[in-house]
């Protein structure tokens, strides 16, 4: 009985251990969940941070039509494994897609028209087959503009791709045992980097370009024991888990992070303007001072979240208290 006790107390020590050391860890606010629920139901993921970023712009004096022709992977890289290099790309090949959606999201689809050109041959096809079938059926000897309007132009077009995707930028671990009971951790770190221009459509000038780079967090935790606990009795147990950032939320955080820096940068270039220009002054200076090395992002996403919680109109009535002490 006493040795029941002792084998029970054991093993809820390194069941604690492992528990108290996963309780201790986290992969950072990266806009997802530390350990996904285990459920077969399909699920709309959360919005992350970045995506709340782009919702909060204000928004701007008019929409601008851009056109996305593609957005793709310009690493060249495969995913490894451990029996060699496999057929598989190292990223996604669905960034276009990703692009599209983060333009939309910006001031929550006040920012930008956005007109199909990815697959412009299917869109031409489906118009062409109207006009047949309105023709051969209706008698129209001309095309009815009621029924089929002209197509949208753009007058910027979106270019750009994934141009870096750099795995164990960052490894390392730490562990600890006592007379067999012991508990571990291992991390590992990944990059990915996207590129983003804006391109004039009337004189093919390039207007303004921007980088953003997202890590992809990996990491390990495991607790174990192997100990005797009385004559030719042994424990033995192990405990632990992996958790792997998506890296198809990391690029679409990255996308979303240079979208967010290409709008900055055109109202600083004055190629588009904010309806708002208070409304949005707080964010202009936190996007300069993180382009600038000032501040870093994790300072400007808590500015976000206070700036969120408190409202655009307490933000403002604060910097201009601010603006009047220092003056006086």
């Amino acid at each position: 009985m006493i040795l029941k006790r002792m084998l029970f107390s054991k093993i809820a020590l390194c069941s604690i251990a492992a528990a108290a050391l996963a309780g201790c860890t986290t992969v950072g606010n990266s806009g997802r969940d530390l350990i996904p629920e285990d459920t077969s139901f399909a699920y709309f993921p959360k919005k992350t941070q970045t995506q709340l970023l782009l919702n909060d712009l204000p928004a701007p004096e008019r929409q601008v039509a851009i056109a996305v022709y593609g957005f793709t992977d310009q690493t060249g890289q495969f995913k490894p494994s451990e029996t060699g290099q496999t057929l598989s790309r190292a990223v996604t090949q669905g960034a276009g897609s990703m692009l599209v959606k983060a333009l939309q999201e910006a001031g929550n689809r006040k920012w930008f028209t956005i007109v199909e050109r990815e697959r412009l041959d299917n869109l031409l096809k489906e118009r062409q087959i109207i006009s047949e079938m309105r023709q051969r059926y209706l008698g129209e000897k001309q095309i009815n503009t009621q029924a089929l309007p002209a197509l949208l132009f753009a007058g910027v077009l979106i270019e750009g791709g994934i141009v870096g995707y750099d795995t164990n930028t960052l490894t390392g671990g730490v562990g600890a045992a006592f007379l067999g009971i012991g508990a571990r951790q291992e991390y590992r770190q990944d990059t990915v980097t996207v590129y983003l221009r804006a391109v004039s459509v009337r004189t093919g000038e390039v207007l303004t370009n921007v980088t953003a780079s997202k890590t992809i967090a990996s990491q390990a935790i495991g607790a174990s024991a192997f100990k005797f606990i009385a004559f030719k009795e042994l424990l033995e147990a192990e405990a632990g888990y992996t958790t792997n950032e998506p890296d198809q939320v990391a690029l679409q955080q990255a996308i979303e992070k240079a979208v967010y820096g290409l709008i900055m940068e055109g109202e600083e270039l004055d190629l588009w303007r904010f309806s708002d220009k208070q409304q949005a002054a707080p964010m202009i200076a936190g996007y300069r001072a993180e382009r600038d090395g000032s501040f870093s992002s994790r300072d400007v996403q808590e500015a976000a979240e206070q700036w969120r919680a408190a409202g655009p109109s307490n933000v403002v009535n604060k910097k201009e208290e601010i603006d009047r002490k220092g003056g006086s």
